[in-house]
């Protein structure tokens, strides 16, 4: 999988990114945006070179071999598909040294007719995402000279799957909603557990996967925002000792959404029970929202250029915005991002036993976090605040 390095870089990337995040509903995928800045940083010189150096994480120098790396491990695992993307005009002279860092057969080209070329890379969009993100998200216009994006796909199916049913929350925001649920238990304790974070005690449920890739669920208090969760969450992953796991929780109401007690049993062993909602959240970002957080401002500016080793044209940052969708389900998990950045020029039995019983439920507002279960690479975050709607016909499907 990729160096650690380059986890931590992009985890950092991922927590800011949250940190900023509006109030709703909302995913993103800061391993579809960061190779590109990496690739971008390579090309550049002068402030837009330092402020994208300090956006990625990582040394400069360092940052075309690592998005090179990235681009590579993440495609060659199962269950990811990570493809580039590159078209650009024919009046713009590409220096092969850049050109010949880049995977090969990424190279297009751009007619200049906007509605030709828009289709072109809006169909592109769809074929690298299986259909799941339609268009680019970027519109291409008769000064573009460049367009280089990314399209990250994730699919992982529940090593166990849930039961589907109808849920009723019995407080916060989605009370009184008709509400789908999920539902499941198991006997391992330890894939719940809770945290004490700056954002307060965050109960983290882990849902395993196929192929390594795993999604973790996140609630917070009812005062804590998606920003202070997510951003917490990701903390959590390279600090397993902050965890407690539900072996070693206290008893009654241990963190926000459990409950642990010792109950009458029939065979004396522990039971977790596990409550949640199906969801799909969409989202579009544009990146010029947050230039800082991306290390964007300065090479957004068309007074001039600064990027050298693409070009000796010079060239500025168009537009750049990411379009993502993530569907939580019975069965799994699936995701989608597109990531474009465009250049222009500038019962009541008898129980012998007692047992420890565990009831987790996420019936309010809540974070998750998709990562490869090994690295801690976090490839998809994200905060739900519409959950699926509980349809009769939903638990024959």
């Amino acid at each position: 999988m990729a160096s650690h390095s380059t986890v931590a870089a992009i985890n950092g990337l991922t927590s800011r990114w949250a940190a900023a995040l509006p109030p709703g509903g909302t995913v993103l995928a800061a391993a579809g945006v960061w190779p590109l800045l990496g690739l971008l940083a390579d090309a550049a010189t002068g402030p837009a070179r330092q402020e994208l150096s300090a956006a990625l994480g990582i040394p400069v120098d360092d940052a075309a071999t690592a998005a090179r790396d990235l681009l590579s491990t993440l495609g060659a695992t199962r269950g990811l598909s990570l493809a580039l993307g590159l078209w650009t005009r024919g009046t713009l002279p590409i220096e092969s040294a850049w050109l010949d860092r880049l995977p090969a057969d990424v190279h297009g080209q751009l007619t200049g007719d906007p509605v030709s070329d828009q289709l072109r890379l809006d169909a592109w969009a769809a074929k690298c995402t299986d259909g799941q993100i339609d268009a680019m998200p970027i519109t291409v216009n008769g000064e573009t000279l460049l367009v280089s994006a990314s399209a990250l796909s994730l699919r992982t199916d529940w090593i166990r799957p849930f039961t589907p049913g109808g849920m009723e929350a019995e407080t916060g925001p989605w009370l009184g909603k008709d509400l789908a649920g999920l539902y499941r238990s198991t006997r391992l304790l330890n894939r719940v557990g809770v945290a004490d974070t700056a954002a307060g005690p965050l109960t983290e449920l882990q849902v395993i996967g196929a192929h390594g890739i795993d999604v973790h669920l996140y609630l917070g208090t009812p005062e804590a925002t998606a920003g202070q969760v997510l951003t917490a969450a990701v903390a959590t992953l390279h600090n397993r000792r902050a965890m407690v796991s539900g072996d070693r929780l206290p008893y009654r109401d241990p963190g926000p959404g459990l409950s642990v007690a010792r109950v009458p049993s029939e065979d004396g062993e522990p039971m977790l029970h596990v409550s949640t909602v199906p969801f799909t959240v969409d989202a579009h970002h544009d990146l010029f929202d947050s230039p800082d957080l991306f290390g964007l401002r300065t090479a957004a500016d068309p007074s001039q250029g600064h990027f050298p080793g693409i070009s000796a044209e010079p060239l500025a940052i168009q537009h750049a915005a990411q379009a993502m969708t993530a569907t939580f389900s019975a069965h799994g998990f699936r995701s989608a991002a597109v990531t474009a950045f465009s250049g222009i020029a500038a019962g009541v039995p008898r129980h012998p036993f007692r047992a420890r019983e565990i009831s987790v439920c996420f019936d309010r507002p809540f974070g998750f976090l998709a990562l490869h279960r090994t690295s801690r690479l976090v490839l998809n975050a994200g905060w739900v605040t519409d959950p699926d709607a509980f349809e009769e016909t939903s638990c024959d499907r």
